[in-house]
């Protein structure tokens, strides 16, 4: 009994030894984890938060392997023959470029960059060609979508969710001059991101021409028109095109529309947010089609 009471107080300093021995294990784990990520060589950089990677040899390496490339920012006046095999690669695979100074490179990070940096989309982009087939094989009316410069993501994100909300088969967006899909884009849409196409085309002005070709009617959301959006026919196959907030659609793209149509407004304010007004014209097209089925 008294061998107990002097065993039991051993014990227990053996119990906590144990424990604290595996916190300070624990402890080490992570820290030795966080410096070899702090020191990975600048050859194989990549930072997940920002789904970016940095450095000539891994972009052309991800580029190569098939990775689905936002855009690639390349520091201005940047030589030698690693780059421009790069800039060779982007060309051939229409992959956008942006020639940026060395500062706006190091603030997105401080890592040994080599002047190159490319986001990595959060979605695979699809062929148009490819996604109009597939609508009438299913027996369905097209109803897409086309985003003229539209560059803030989340209003991107928040058009893309009402667009799935309302069944748009597919969305476009130009190579130039659209919101980067990154992690906010996803956010803002709620996940819709995922469940609809978007396709990214080169050159909109021949994408819209395609669509007409295909038999689809284009109705621009303008301003610059006398006529309501209810008046317009959404039971056809339709594209509803959207311009930027600040100027709206493209001369050179409005020209091409079949039918413009505004949002009648009655308060001081000239315009509405460009993922508002896409609701509600797209709800527009849920309601005739939803009417007359």
């Amino acid at each position: 009994m008294t061998e107990d009471i002097l065993c039991e107080p051993l014990r227990f300093l053996v119990k906590l030894c144990v424990q604290l021995f595996h916190k300070v294990t624990q402890s080490l784990h992570k820290v030795t984890q966080r410096n070899f990520l702090l020191h990975l060589s600048p050859y194989t950089s990549i930072v997940s938060k920002e789904n970016i990677i940095f450095g000539i040899w891994p972009v052309i390496e991800a580029i190569k392997a098939g990775k689905e490339i936002d855009r690639v920012l390349i520091q201005t006046g940047l030589k030698g023959e690693s780059s421009w095999e790069l800039k060779k690669l982007t060309g051939e695979l229409q992959i956008p470029v942006q020639y940026v100074p060395l500062e706006k490179l190091n603030k997105i990070t401080h890592k040994n960059h080599q002047g190159i940096i490319c986001f990595i989309s959060e979605v695979a982009y699809q062929p148009l060609e490819n996604v109009l087939p597939m609508i009438y094989e299913k027996g369905e009316s097209p109803l897409i979508l086309i985003l003229d410069r539209i560059t803030d993501v989340r209003n991107f994100g928040a058009i893309c969710r009402t667009a799935e909300c309302a069944g748009v088969h597919a969305i476009v967006i130009p190579t130039k001059g659209a919101a980067r899909i990154n992690a906010d884009a996803v956010k803002a849409s709620a996940g819709a991101i995922y469940k609809i196409p978007i396709c990214r085309e080169d050159n909109l002005k021949h994408t819209i021409d395609f669509i007409k070709e295909s038999g689809i009617e284009i109705i621009a959301c303008t301003e610059k028109t006398d006529d309501n959006y209810y008046k317009a026919d959404f039971n056809k196959p339709v594209a509803i095109m959207m311009g930027s907030e600040e100027d709206g659609i493209s001369p050179e793209y409005l020209k091409r529309a079949d039918v413009n149509v505004k949002i009648p407004l009655s308060g001081e304010i000239e315009s509405l947010n460009v993922s508002v007004a896409a609701g509600i014209i797209l709800f527009e097209a849920v309601k005739q089609r939803t009417v007359n089925k």
